[in-house]
């Protein structure tokens, strides 16, 4: 289900690899509505890195949910997995095919970090500086981009918002 108030955008998913690439779709489509087109390229890769981090780590499920929230000076992407394990950034050996995901994550953000959530889960996030031109978001109820994360709805998203990852999907 995803939610829309006027400054913040929930899916929950399971962290498959379908999923994140339609997970990332709707980021970028999210973020184009908020006329935040400087910022999508960069919140796509960061949503990416955390999802596969679930999908490859998070035990006992892959059930997660994805939060978006845009304030005035900044937009944060969080990841909330039943995973209780907090993630650790490697330092990669220079031909390893992965262990670069975190870093990549602290490199392009401003800022990140994980917290426990409850007695059985952690939430992961980063946040990225709003440009300082931000319009002012209209009085108007927010538009619903879909009611659940099926693959059908998806079809018109992908093709109005091409993603753009190293992470295919």
């Amino acid at each position: 289900m995803i939610s829309h108030p006027s400054r913040h955008c929930t899916v929950e998913l399971q962290a498959l690899p379908s999923r994140i690439g339609q997970v990332r779709r709707i980021v970028s489509a999210q973020l184009r509505y908020w006329h935040l087109d400087s910022l999508v390229d960069r919140a796509a890769l960061g949503v990416t890195e955390l999802l596969t981090n679930v999908h490859q780590h998070a035990r006992p499920d892959k059930t997660c949910t994805v939060e978006i929230e845009l304030l005035p000076d900044r937009l944060t992407v969080s990841v909330r997995d039943r995973d209780p394990r907090l993630p650790v950034v490697d330092t990669a050996e220079p031909l390893a095919t992965c262990g670069r995901g975190l870093a990549m994550v602290a490199a392009m953000s401003e800022s990140w970090g994980a917290r426990p959530d409850g007695e059985s889960g952690k939430v992961v996030w980063f946040a990225l500086a709003t440009p300082p031109s931000l319009p002012a978001l209209s009085g108007r109820p927010p538009r619903r981009l879909v009611e659940e994360v099926s693959a059908e709805p998806f079809a018109q998203v992908a093709r109005a918002a091409p993603a753009r990852s190293a992470v295919a999907g």
